[in-house]
């Protein structure tokens, strides 16, 4: 991704589209390695470009917030399963990865800080195909980035094709500090393995 945000439409303010086009200084808040030279998907992860950043009020309940991030990308090679189409561990990497995209962005309007957890479920529908060389649009909506639990939905269409060829839902978990309490030696530990 370019650190240009000049490109990037929608109503999030500068210093979001700023923190979230950067995917370095993502790394870095969020507790992740930033000195690691690549990563699993790193090379699916550079191509996509972030075209919006809305925050809007939730049409269901207008007292909420939800965060829209869109981003696109055109299949390359590395996407592909044997049968020249968008693989299923690409689409899941690509729910994870723009979905938290959405889940930052929230955090960032409404704390001030963006906080991201572990993934705990990555829910994910297979559509239809999508080819190799086709444009995608990777749209995620995240609504709900609580203390303890967000969650985020994505789909990503064929802009080649105007179908929709995956959707998933993304649940992260914030880590949490153990409960100090007395540890319990007295009582044996035994496995039913």
């Amino acid at each position: 991704m370019s650190e240009d945000i000049s490109h990037i439409g929608g109503n999030a303010s500068d210093k979001i589209k700023s923190f979230l086009v950067d995917r370095r200084k993502l790394f870095k808040a969020t507790g992740l390695n930033p000195k690691l030279e690549t990563t699993f998907g790193d090379s699916v992860v550079a191509g996509l470009r972030l075209s919006e950043i809305t925050i809007h009020q939730n049409a269901v309940e207008p007292l909420s917030l939800e965060a829209r991030v869109v981003c696109k990308t055109h299949i390359t090679q590395d996407m592909v399963n044997g049968h020249g189409t968008l693989h299923g561990g690409c689409s899941a990497l690509l729910i994870d990865f723009c979905s938290s995209l959405a889940t930052i962005a929230l955090q960032i309007h409404t704390t001030g800080f963006p906080g991201l957890g572990f993934s705990e479920t990555i829910h994910v529908v297979f559509h239809a195909p999508a080819l190799l060389g086709e444009e995608i649009r990777v749209v995620n909506t995240c609504t709900s980035a609580g203390e303890v639990v967000q969650s985020a939905r994505t789909e990503i269409w064929s802009v080649t094709h105007h179908r929709l060829v995956v959707s998933g839902v993304h649940v992260t978990v914030k880590p949490q500090k153990p409960k100090k309490g007395k540890p319990t030696t007295d009582v044996p530990i035994i496995s039913k393995l």
